[in-house]
């Protein structure tokens, strides 16, 4: 039952421009992604880490070692393919509004799953990739550091959307309807049963929450309060450390 906290990379460049990046090289954070990293490594760095792992894309790096440089004991930084930027193909490089133009863009739109970009790789396998990609790492961090680890994973928007997608349970066809800022923070904790999904797309508050799981009341047994894993009808009554 780790936790993992998704960060998107701050705002790029190519971002500012209106130009989907892709995989491209030497795509770095401007100065307000620079400053949206540092924030958002403020954020996490009262959370104990068992793990910080990134894209292999610079921005990404970028936004890793930030929130390293805020957290005192982060570990080292470790990067995983499966978090790389979506493989846009001949469409990278090129600015949006002339994407929109095309013909694809539609089923982009409305039917992701259907999405093949010229070139690149489709959507549908974007997802699957990067999908494993979090769950392998997840359970990894599960049995080295146990069910209450909590984890980064910096990655880019269209793949956080697609984990968060997978994680509620939506159809890829969906995933346009949510949402992923730079440097915003999401949060899905995976058990056995089903993922839970904490937050999406967040830009303030304290994280400190997510440091330890809330104590079981004195006097309630396992059988009163269902297993850990399962929903708490009625909402519950949320972390105990919660601001």
């Amino acid at each position: 039952m780790a936790t993992v906290i998704l960060v998107r990379h701050g705002r790029t460049t190519a971002n500012a421009s209106g130009t989907l990046a892709g995989r491209l090289p030497g795509v770095r954070l401007d100065e307000t992604g620079e400053g949206q990293a540092v924030r958002t490594g403020e954020r996490i760095a009262a959370v104990p880490l068992a793990a910080l792992v990134t894209s292999p894309l610079e921005r990404c790096r970028q936004t890793a070692r930030a929130i390293a440089k805020a957290h005192s004991g982060a570990p080292r930084v470790a990067t995983d393919s499966g978090l790389t930027e979506c493989d846009y193909g001949e469409w990278q490089g090129r600015p949006l509004k002339e994407l929109a133009k095309e013909k694809l863009w539609a089923t982009v739109q409305a039917q992701p799953s259907a999405a093949t970009f010229p070139g690149g790789e489709s959507m549908a396998d974007m997802q699957a990739r990067a999908v494993a990609a979090v769950r392998r790492r997840d359970a990894e961090v599960e049995a080295e550091h146990g069910a209450g680890a909590v984890w980064v994973a910096v990655s880019h928007g269209d793949l956080i959307k697609s984990i968060l997608a997978d994680a509620l349970g939506m159809h890829l066809d969906l995933f346009q309807r949510l949402h992923v800022d730079p440097a915003s923070v999401s949060i899905v904790r995976y058990t056995g049963t089903r993922p839970y999904v904490l937050a999406t797309n967040s830009h303030a508050g304290d994280l400190s929450w997510l440091a330890a799981p809330p104590p079981r009341r004195r006097g309630t047994s396992k059988r009163a309060t269902g297993r850990a894993t399962d929903a708490a009808v009625g909402g519950g009554a949320g972390p105990s450390a919660a601001v």
